[in-house]
Formats: structure tokens, sequence, C-alpha cells
């Protein structure tokens, strides 16, 4: 055997077990049991091990493709939807996070309408959004799973996540395994209390904004600072009409995001405690 066969033979064996050292959720010796919460990093033995020692709660996170102004990226609500999912999911224990949901119902496409008149919007009929939720959600009802939790990212799609809900609690009404809960407070949480708190702090309602102004990209930075273009904060201070924005993002930070963060994080944990009790009094 030539010394090139040799180094080709040696780089085949060892390849596997390089990559198996590499990987950022392997342990000291090379663990099969990693330290994550996503089902997508899991293997299927590892989820039903999971499911087998306590974790039946999985959270479902909702976000969406949207445009966000000059100064911010498109995937913004599903990036967000997800480390916030991480997030409650750890606090909460035995909890495991779905697949972000990213196509979502945006408006009408034809003629656009809202975010769809700005590049990279894609919104899919509300039928098609309803009928993934409830596939997803009769998916892990079949795999052990006790209680589904939809975390909406954005505010347009949450009555959606609640007919889902009722249609599919009423369908199970008498079967105790599994609850489906559409979480409102995740988003609500948001919404009034993150605004108290920045108005408390001196910010006001024209520089909060709705959309991509001040509390939207705060907790942008807070969460993932490159989904925010710092160099065009400025240029995202404009109306809704001319460039998608409501508000002034100009004096977001990360600080300022961590307020709503831990807001969003809090309520949600409290909320569904309360919806897991809920469901073992019934």
């Amino acid at each position: 055997m030539t010394l090139r066969s040799l180094m080709l033979l040696l780089h085949t064996l060892l390849l596997p077990v390089l990559l198996v050292i590499a990987s950022p959720h392997a342990g000291a010796a090379g663990s099969t049991s990693p330290d994550t919460v996503f089902l997508e990093e899991m293997t299927s033995p590892e989820l039903r091990l999971r499911i087998a020692a306590g974790a039946t709660t999985i959270l479902v996170p909702i976000g969406g493709t949207e445009q966000n102004g000059p100064h911010m990226v498109l995937g913004k609500h599903s990036v967000r939807a997800r480390i916030l999912a991480e997030q409650i999911a750890r606090a909460l224990g035995n909890t495991v996070v779905a697949p972000v949901i990213a196509y979502v119902p945006e408006g009408t496409i034809q003629p656009p309408v809202a975010h769809m008149r700005f590049s990279g919007t894609i919104s899919i009929p509300e039928s098609a959004f309803e009928a993934v939720l409830e596939g997803a959600a009769r998916s892990f009802k079949q795999h052990g799973f006790r209680d589904v939790v939809f975390l909406g990212d954005h505010g347009g799609y949450q009555k959606n996540e609640a007919r889902v809900a009722s249609r599919l609690n009423r369908e199970w009404a008498r079967d105790a395994q599994c609850r489906v809960h559409a979480l409102p407070q995740y988003y609500a949480a948001s919404q009034a209390p993150f605004i108290e708190i920045l108005k408390a702090k001196g910010f006001t309602s024209a520089e909060i904004g709705t959309h991509a102004g001040l509390s939207d990209t705060a907790l942008a930075l807070a969460v993932a600072p490159a989904l925010v273009r710092g160099d065009r904060l400025a240029l995202g201070a404009k109306t809704f009409q001319m460039d998608g924005v409501s508000g002034d993002p100009r004096r977001a930070t990360a600080e300022i995001g961590q307020w709503g963060v831990h807001a969003i994080v809090d309520v949600s944990v409290a909320a569904i405690r309360e919806a897991i009790r809920t469901r073992l009094v019934r």
C-alpha cells in the first residue's frame, strides 16, 4: 500500500470520529445525548427517550417572512420566535421546541396589500396555514406529547392559531392525553406590557411604533444583533407608506430589547404552566 493510499484510508476511518468531536452538542466524551431542546437536532430514538422521561410539552414557534424596513431582515419573526422558544423551553424544563413555521398568511398577493407590497414578503392562504398547524399538532400527539403550544410571533395569525386549537380540542374532548394551546400571552407580552415599560423610560408612542420601530428593532437586537443593519437605522425613521416602518428605530439597543425579552419569557412560562395545570385538573 502506497503512502497516499494509507493516508486516504486513515482519513476515511477517522472522519466520522472527528465530526462527532467537532459537534457543538458533543460532550467531553462524544456524548450521544446533546444538550438541545430543538427537535430537529435530535435523532428519533433520542426524542423518544426524552418523551418517555417526561418531556411531554412541545412548543411550536411561528414566525413569518415579511419586510421590516431598510434596517431589519425579512426573517426577523422566525429567528426571534426560535430563540425565545428555546429560552421558554429551558425555563419550563421537560419541553421540546419544534421547527419554526416561516410560511404564514401575510395578506392578499394579487392585488398585493400590506407587507406584500414590499419585496421578499411571503404569504400563504389561511387555510393552508391552519392545515400545517393541525397536521403538526396531530403528529406531536401521535408521538406522545401531552401539551402542544403555539407561539405566534406575529399578530396577524393569532386568530388562526386559536381556531386550530379550538377545533382539535373539541375533537379530542374525551381524550385527556393531549391539549393544544394557542398562547396569546406570548404575543401580547411584546405589545402593551413592553410598550408601557418603554414609555416609563421616556420613549414616545411615535418612536416606539407598531412595526419595525424602536420596540420591534430593540427586540431583534436583543435576541440576534445580526438581524439589524445598524448603519441603516436612520433610513428606518420614515413613514410606513414610504418604506414599511411605523416608528423610529434609531435609539433601539439590545439593552432596551432585553426588557421585552424578559417580559415575553416570564409571561409565557407562567401561562404555559397554568395551561398544563388546567389540563391535569381536567
